[in-house]
């Protein structure tokens, strides 16, 4: 049954983010031959729709004003909203980011429909369309379908392949006016913690440190392994708790969740809170001094030594990968 589905395009300085591209190849598959409508929101972002319309999009509605400039529920709901309400879709799919598990509650409650969140796969079976999502801290996993009403879901990054970006492909680009007001939250200003750099959610290579690190300086070494392999540097909470780091790198259950082609965890015991953020990594490579300790049994890789002696080798041994192979 050919749909019509809504997209939300996530922008970040000026740029779109990667799970936009992967929230519109969930889209297609949701559309199963029907129309997918991009959604940029902000202050000046019509210029990225085209973007969106050579990824897959089929056109792309630009809801523009200045108090949307930076986030916030209210406004980005209102503005939602109202493109529901012009194009009455049968789908809506956000990234299941800081902002898409924020917005993504609120908009559908307003449409008194379901919401699947998290997905990790889609496919099409027996006729439904059927989401998988992790549960139990990634200890298992539930297939869910929609029996009736809107099918509105939010995806985790990192986890559904975009399609191969056309451009030749060419749609409509379109604005909506909409009134913005009654907002209870004013963004002033906007003070960033977090390293500059990959963004850690989407981040295809993370390297990660634990209470191992034992300092601030301690991350130097992770910082250079991540730079020479394109990728973020993430911490455990363990390390977050002893100032070690900003709790902006966080990952684990209380932190972000992450699903990388390549983790490496370095000094990091393993505990369950932890694992629940990373455990579904592609390729996971433990570092630790201890041979017993809980990170090894959910590794593919694992190195039993210091890792102020195993992150440095490794990190000479790709800089010598990445000389043969330029």
């Amino acid at each position: 049954m050919a749909r019509k589905v809504l997209v939300l395009g996530e922008v970040r300085d000026g740029s779109l983010r990667n799970v936009s591209f992967e929230a519109i190849a969930a889209g297609k598959t949701v559309s199963e031959g029907g129309e997918v409508v991009g959604v940029l929101i902000g202050k000046s972002v019509s210029a990225l729709g085209e973007e969106m319309i050579q990824y897959g999009a089929d056109k792309v509605v630009v809801v523009e004003n200045d108090k949307l400039d930076q986030y916030t529920s209210d406004g980005y709901s209102q503005a939602i909203l109202s493109v529901i309400e012009e194009e009455e879709p049968e789908g809506i799919i956000f990234g299941h980011t800081a902002l898409g598990k924020d917005l993504s509650p609120k908009v559908a409650s307003k449409l008194s429909t379901g919401l699947i969140s998290d997905a990790t796969d889609l496919e099409e079976a027996g006729g439904n369309l059927v989401f998988t999502r992790p549960i139990y801290s990634g200890k298992a996993f539930e297939k869910k379908i929609v029996t009736d009403g809107v099918i509105f879901a939010t995806i985790r990054p990192n986890n559904i392949e975009p399609l191969a970006k056309d451009e030749s492909r060419s749609g409509e680009v379109t604005s909506l006016s909409v009134d913005i007001k009654d907002l209870r939250t004013i963004i002033k200003e906007v003070v960033r913690k977090a390293s500059e750099g990959v963004d850690l959610s989407e981040a295809k290579v993370i390297i990660a440190g634990g209470r191992g690190v034992k300092s601030e300086d301690g991350f130097n070494p992770l910082k250079e392994l991540a730079d020479v392999l394109g990728g973020a540097v993430g911490a455990s909470r363990g390390a977050c708790d002893a100032d070690y780091c900003d709790y902006s790198l966080q990952i684990g259950q209380t932190g972000k969740v992450v699903t990388p082609d390549l983790y490496i965890a370095c000094g990091i015991s393993g505990a369950i809170q932890h694992l629940a953020g990373m455990s579904n990594s592609k390729v996971i490579v433990a570092i630790n001094k201890d041979p017993e300790a809980n990170i090894f049994n959910v590794a593919d890789y694992g190195i039993v030594g210091d890792l102020f002696e195993v992150v440095p080798m490794l990190t000479e041994e790709f800089k010598k990968l990445k000389v043969s192979s330029s």
